[in-house]
């Protein structure tokens, strides 16, 4: 009770000191409830950080411009950063733990932060780390560390899901009425505000990454029925979203994931293989990208799209070359392209591929450090479902109750797995080494192989 009482004695006046500016009944309506809101975010620390998360990456306020003016990435910023001080620093309810994942990641971080302030054009990159780059990085510790029961990881995937879901919806409405569409064809959303989904590759991103998700809730077994109804509604709107994107990194990605399940499902790998190859057809032709004004069939040989990604992917190259060990600075890409790049059409493009991205941003030793992390990621995952697995594998069927904790753990286990994967394939034409996709999950690998080394193994042992 010590923080409400703290806290409404610093707030509490200068809410009186606004009525003077502001005088609004409001005000004191602000002041009844708020010692009731913050006993509410310092016992649920973790869904305000998840939301804050959903929020920015998912870019909500921007789908739903009715909610921009409420400021409520603000307000979960401040939420979550309260409730972080308070469980770490005052009351340590929150246990600090390391791993070895942590130490790769935080190398990249240390990197990055040394490339703004070597950035060629300094003032871009620290507005960039200013404004998105150091929630990331925050972000990524606290979902670890708050990531710690079963009812965490099941808040988080059916969240996920859910406004996955929601954004989906919002880009098919957009392409039924014809609103934002990119090149006549591609969907967008709040092209208008110019919203960072104003952009159909970056879109594509977004939708991507929850229908891992949906996936994993709609395959696990004992998940519930209102958890695989949801899956299941959510992958059809993400998948014809993502069609409707006409992004080839979005598909890929897409595929990639499906094909993660599939893999682990289908018996016979020829049957698994001549499926995946029927499929990608079907998507393609399907998707429509050979009809799309840029990177369509009309255009003869390689596209004038994929020549585009060559250039810049060659520019990214230069960057990295003159710039060794810290390349051009986090966000300096596209201020540089002019001077790397060896075709100019008289616009300055995007890198459109993580590994490029990286590339040219942190220089060849960034691209090492950030390699291995996804390595050391996509290493641990594996190790942690296979362990889950094997646990349920064990499990009898007096154990109900284990059964369907076990759900919860497994659903989240196989979706940051197959999400990891589509990542990586997608990054080959989606930029995302410093958003938040691949930092959300690297915190769910670490803090799903916390869990397991807590608690399936005492479980092993138990047995």
């Amino acid at each position: 009770m010590l923080l409400p009482l703290l806290l409404c004695g610093v707030v509490a006046p200068l809410l009186l000191l606004l009525w003077l500016f502001v005088p609004h009944p409001i005000i004191f309506i602000a002041i009844g409830l708020l010692p009731i809101a913050i006993l509410v975010v310092l016992h649920q620390p973790f869904l305000f950080v998840l939301l804050f998360v959903i929020f920015s990456f998912f870019r909500i306020h921007e789908v739903f411009p009715q909610l921009y003016n409420f400021k409520i990435p603000l307000l979960l910023s401040l939420a979550s950063l309260g409730a972080l001080t308070w469980h770490v620093a005052i009351s340590r309810k929150l246990r600090v733990y390391w791993s070895a994942e942590f130490t790769t990641i935080s190398i990249f971080f240390i990197l990055v932060i040394a490339g703004v302030l070597l950035a060629s054009n300094r003032p871009i990159a620290i507005e960039y780390f200013k404004g998105i780059y150091w929630k990331i990085i925050l972000m990524t510790f606290a979902i670890a560390w708050l990531s710690r029961t079963e009812k965490d990881f099941a808040l988080a995937s059916r969240l996920i899901t859910f406004f996955g879901l929601l954004v989906g919806a919002v880009a098919l409405a957009n392409q039924v009425n014809g609103v934002g569409l990119v090149e006549g064809t591609r969907v967008t959303i709040g092209r208008d505000i110019g919203s960072v989904l104003g952009d159909p590759n970056d879109l594509a991103l977004v939708l991507m990454f929850p229908v891992a998700f949906a996936c994993s809730l709609i395959i696990t077994p004992n998940i519930g029925t209102y958890s695989k109804c949801l899956g299941w509604l959510s992958a059809i709107i993400l998948f014809l979203a993502i069609i409707a994107t006409q992004s080839r990194g979005g598909l890929l990605g897409m595929m990639a994931i499906f094909a993660v399940f599939g893999y682990r499902r289908i018996q016979s790998k020829t049957l698994f293989i001549c499926l995946g190859i029927i499929v990608a057809i079907a998507l393609f032709v399907f998707a429509g990208i050979s009809d799309r004004a840029s990177g369509g069939a009309a255009e003869a040989g390689i596209d004038a799209s994929a020549m585009g990604r060559l250039y810049a992917w060659e520019a990214a190259f230069g960057m990295a070359v003159h710039n060794p060990l810290s390349g051009v600075g986090i966000n300096n890409f596209y201020s540089n392209y002019y001077y790397y790049s060896p075709h100019w059409d008289g616009l300055n493009h995007a890198v459109h591929s993580t590994w490029f991205g990286v590339l040219a941003e942190t220089g060849f030793l960034g691209l090492i450090v950030f390699v291995l992390c996804i390595y050391s990621l996509v290493r641990t995952s594996m190790r942690s479902l296979n362990d889950i697995e094997a646990q349920i594998k064990h499990s009898t069927n007096k154990e109900g109750a284990v059964k369907r904790v076990a759900a919860d753990i497994h659903a989240s286990a196989q979706a940051v797995f197959a999400g990891l994967i589509g990542t990586i394939v997608s990054a080959t034409f989606l930029t995302q080494g410093f958003t938040w996709p691949i930092y959300i999950l690297a915190a769910f690998v670490i803090a799903i192989a916390q869990y397991n080394a807590q608690h399936l193994t005492m479980t092993k042992r138990t047995n």
